[in-house]
C-alpha cells in the first residue's frame, strides 16, 4: 500500500553560509625602470690638461730635445766612421786627416791663443792657423799684427793671406801685402784668397791673379798657395794654375771631391767650429799629408 502523502511540505534545513572574508589584494609592486646610466667621460678636463701640457715650454724642450738627440744618433750611426762629431768643437771632422787648423780675421775678434793651442779632443788640436793680413790695395786687418805675434808664441804654425780684388792691380796688391807681412823660416807660404770676379771677366781676373802670384814668388822665393771655394775653382781656375798648391773650401762633407788631379793640400771643411779662446764661430781646416809632409811644407 503506497505511503500516505503528507499535507505539510517538508522544510529544508538551510545552513547559513559562512561569510566570505575578502583578503585585500596586494597592490602590484612598482617595477622601477632601470635607466642605463653610462659614466660620462670627462673630455673637457682631459682636453684642458692636454692643452696645458702642449703649451708648456718645458714640454717642447723635452720633446724637441728627445727627437733631435734621436735623429743625431740615427744620423751618426749611418754616417761614415771617418766623419764624426767632436762635441767640444761642435762640428763633424773628417778623421782621415791628423793635422788640423783654423783661419781667422777681424771677424773672430780678440783671440786667446793659449786657450786655442791647449784645446784638444781625441788627438784633434790646432796645429796651424791662416791669418788674414790684407785686402785689396788699402785694407790691413786690424787684428793681423796681434794674431801673427801671439799665435806664433804658442807654437802654432802660421800663414798670412791676402783677400784678392780682381778689379785692382795684381802687382800692386802683391806689393801691398809684402809691405805688411814679413815671412820667415818656419812660416807657411803666403796665401792669396780669390773668391769673386769683382765684375771683371774670368780672363782679366786670371791675368791680375797671375801678376800677384809672380810678384810674391819673386820676393819670397816660394810659390804662394791659392785659396778658393770648390765651385769657383772649378769654374774659373782649374786648368790654369796647376803648378800651385791649393787650399779648397767645401763645407760639411765627409770627403773633398775635387778630382784626383787637383793639387789641393788644405781643406776648409767647416765654417761653424767652436774653439776655446775664440768668442765667435771659426773656419776649421785639415792638412792632406802627414807630419813629415807638413814640416816640409814650411818655408825653409
Amino acid at each position: 500500500m503506497p505511503a500516505p502523502k503528507s499535507s505539510d511540505p517538508v522544510k529544508k534545513k538551510i545552513t547559513p553560509a559562512k561569510p566570505v572574508v575578502k583578503t585585500p589584494r596586494r597592490a602590484p609592486a612598482k617595477v622601477s625602470k632601470k635607466v642605463n646610466q653610462t659614466p660620462v667621460f670627462p673630455w673637457k678636463t682631459v682636453i684642458a690638461g692636454l692643452l696645458l701640457i702642449l703649451l708648456s715650454p718645458f714640454y717642447y724642450g723635452y720633446v724637441v730635445g728627445f727627437f733631435s738627440s734621436t735623429w743625431r744618433w740615427m744620423f751618426n750611426a749611418s754616417a761614415s766612421t771617418h766623419y764624426r762629431t767632436y762635441k767640444s768643437f761642435r762640428i763633424r771632422i773628417p778623421t782621415r786627416y791628423h793635422i788640423h787648423g783654423i783661419d781667422v780675421s777681424y771677424a773672430q775678434g780678440r783671440i786667446d791663443w793659449r786657450k786655442v793651442r791647449a784645446m784638444e779632443e781625441d788627438s784633434v788640436r790646432i796645429s796651424f792657423a791662416f791669418i788674414k793680413a790684407t785686402e785689396g790695395l788699402l785694407t790691413v786687418d786690424p787684428y793681423f799684427k796681434r794674431n801673427w805675434r801671439e799665435a806664433a808664441k804658442t807654437g802654432i804654425r802660421c800663414g798670412a793671406y791676402h783677400y784678392f780684388r780682381p778689379k785692382k792691380s795684381g802687382l800692386w796688391q802683391a806689393r801691398f801685402f809684402l809691405q805688411n807681412v814679413k815671412l820667415e823660416s818656419g812660416d807657411m807660404p803666403a796665401v792669396v784668397d780669390i773668391e769673386t770676379l769683382d765684375g771683371k771677366s774670368p780672363a782679366e781676373m786670371r791675368k791680375q791673379l797671375t801678376d800677384f802670384l809672380l810678384q810674391v814668388e819673386a820676393k819670397t822665393h816660394v810659390k804662394p798657395i791659392i785659396y778658393s771655394g770648390l765651385s769657383f775653382y772649378k769654374d774659373y781656375l782649374e786648368d790654369y794654375f796647376g803648378d800651385y798648391k791649393l787650399w779648397i773650401a767645401h763645407y760639411n762633407k765627409a770627403e773633398l771631391k775635387a778630382g784626383k788631379d787637383t793639387n789641393w793640400w788644405f781643406w776648409q771643411h767647416s765654417e761653424t767650429a767652436r774653439v776655446n779662446g775664440i768668442n765667435h764661430a771659426v773656419d776649421f781646416d785639415a792638412f792632406k799629408g802627414d807630419s813629415v809632409a807638413f814640416e816640409q811644407f814650411m818655408i825653409q
